[in-house]
């Protein structure tokens, strides 16, 4: 699978580099704001600070009680393996481990990671789907790569998916009691801590509720971060375009098919600037920058990870 993806990102990154024109390339990298760039690279630090508010008040509905510099440590950790290895469950292997601990179970810290990455994939949906209407709405816009009704059912698809587990617990956990077939024991105890975490998350429906307001203010400002970019790089991209572009970008990135969306999210970006009139130059730029203040900005979990003691 890891040589597939390799040679997915490779395959599709070759392709684009093809069509190319170098010096046009070069001539917008060249041109690039240090002073936006770095811009960019403080509201990634905010969208990191939310992303760890919203893991702290999911660990607060289970009665887990972590410091914030210490998930903020974790975060980083996470955020620096997600980057530098070729699959994003490291960074939540990191957190799953650096919170077994105080919650007791690595049963429990997992479904928080889960019930986390649950509200972060809702977000995203619905700023993708607010965001697509919004832009299908405004004059002299070109047809859009993918229809806003699309992203609309596919947020009330998941809402409704996930809503039952929490609403009733104890049916979705007789739900899954054909599972304890593969190991009665194992499966059925899993399944009784699962039903116990959505019990205690169905009555703190305040903090469901600002995880998730939290989940879209982190989707929300990943566009600005690459707003910032485009002023960085004096593209033409606007706001509305952004809105539509990111969040897609960042759905279509979590299909297994390339290593860390390498490819197949400059491949997203090329696709639509085409199609508002922007040269793939531009598109393949902002991309790679993108992906560039990411990894930059997560060195600084490399340190704390070595801070901590580990080689």
């Amino acid at each position: 699978m890891l040589a597939l993806k390799i040679g997915v990102s490779l395959i599709l990154l070759a392709l684009l580099f093809s069509r190319l024109e170098g010096d046009r390339l070069w001539q917008i990298a060249r041109g690039a704001s240090i002073a936006w760039l770095a811009a960019a690279l403080l509201v990634y630090g905010l969208n990191v600070l939310a992303a760890v508010w919203r893991w702290r008040i999911l660990l607060a509905a289970q009665a887990v009680a972590v410091s914030g510099p210490s998930l903020l440590g974790s975060y980083l950790v996470a955020t620096f393996f997600n980057n530098f290895l070729p699959s994003n469950i490291g960074g939540d292997v990191i957190r799953i481990r650096d919170t077994a601990g105080p919650a007791g179970s690595k049963t429990l810290a997992t479904l928080v990671v889960l019930a986390d990455r649950v509200l972060g994939l809702l977000a995203l949906v619905l700023v993708a789907a607010a965001g697509a209407s919004a832009a299908a709405g405004l004059p002299a816009r070109v047809p859009l790569p993918i229809w806003p009704s699309w992203l609309w059912a596919g947020f009330v698809a998941a809402a409704m998916t996930a809503a039952p587990a929490v609403i009733a617990p104890d049916g979705f956990g007789r739900l899954l009691q054909p599972l304890t077939v593969l190991h009665p024991e194992w499966v059925g105890d899993r399944i009784d801590r699962l039903t116990g975490v959505l019990t205690r998350f169905r009555r703190r429906p305040g903090s469901i509720a600002s995880c998730f307001a939290a989940a879209v203010l982190v989707q929300a400002s990943m566009v600005v971060f690459y707003l910032m970019i485009a002023y960085a790089l004096h593209l033409r991209a606007g706001l509305w375009d952004l809105v539509v572009i990111v969040p897609i970008s960042f759905i279509v990135q979590m299909l297994p098919v390339s290593v860390n969306g390498f490819g197949v999210r400059e491949a997203t970006f090329s696709l639509y600037f085409t199609r508002i009139g922007l040269p793939i130059e531009s598109a393949v730029v902002m991309s790679l920058a993108g992906a560039a203040l990411m990894m930059l900005f997560s060195i600084s979990g490399a340190v704390v990870w070595f801070a901590r003691g580990h080689r």
